[in-house]
């Protein structure tokens, strides 16, 4: 029986994610498998990849044939090299610690460039929100500034206003001449008064 290792779709419309499976070639793509061997999630970046190393490795000496698409998964993640070093070890060219060891190393800088990608990816999504803050307050300041110039021409024009009206009241009021002050009329003294006073003056000189 000819056996793929080849993706199955599930997921909703529009976000699918695949299980990675070996199947019969005459099987329907969505239909019976053998053994389910991992999943690859591409709505993530980095995609998500999660797969059993051993039981692929497995099929693959076993004569299954990988889809392009599930070669590139398996090779990805260190599935293809496993099986080479798996055939060196077969063939004595090295010991099952060498290859243990190569692969672990391989592993290890595979690991440290997806962690790369993720801090650069990190990065680059802090930048863009730090870019996008920025403008943001530089929009804010631009539309208070003009909200302030607009509020100092409103009092302004009310300023102008009001003492147009007040120039204008000052202007129409009638100017009230104030009448000179009359002089009270100086009393003469009476001629009687004057005669009682002289009377007076003699008695005193006798």
């Amino acid at each position: 029986m000819p056996v793929k290792i080849r993706l199955q779709r599930h997921g909703k419309k529009g976000k699918p994610f695949y299980w990675i499976v070996a199947a019969d070639a005459r099987a329907k793509r969505d239909g019976r498998f053998l053994e389910k061997l991992g999943i690859y999630n591409p709505n993530t970046n980095p995609a998500t990849i999660d797969i059993n190393v051993d039981n692929s490795v497995k099929w693959l000496e076993n004569g299954a044939q990988p889809t392009d698409t599930a070669r590139a998964i398996l090779s990805y993640k260190g599935v293809m090299l496993k099986k080479h070093l798996a055939g060196g070890v077969k063939k004595g060219a090295l010991t099952e610690e060498q290859a243990e060891e190569k692969f672990n190393a391989w592993l290890a800088e595979k690991e440290a460039k997806i962690n790369a990608k993720k801090d650069g990816l990190t990065k680059a999504k802090e930048e863009a929100k730090a870019a996008a803050l920025a403008a943001e307050k530089e929009v804010n300041e631009k539309r208070n500034a003009v909200a302030v110039e607009e509020a100092a021409e409103e009092v302004a024009e009310e300023t102008t206003e009001a003492v147009a009206e007040e120039t204008a009241a000052v202007e129409e009021a009638p100017v009230t001449e104030e009448a000179p002050a009359e002089e009270a009329p100086v009393e003469e003294a009476a001629p009687e008064a004057e005669a009682s006073a002289e009377e007076t003056k003699e008695e005193a000189a006798e």
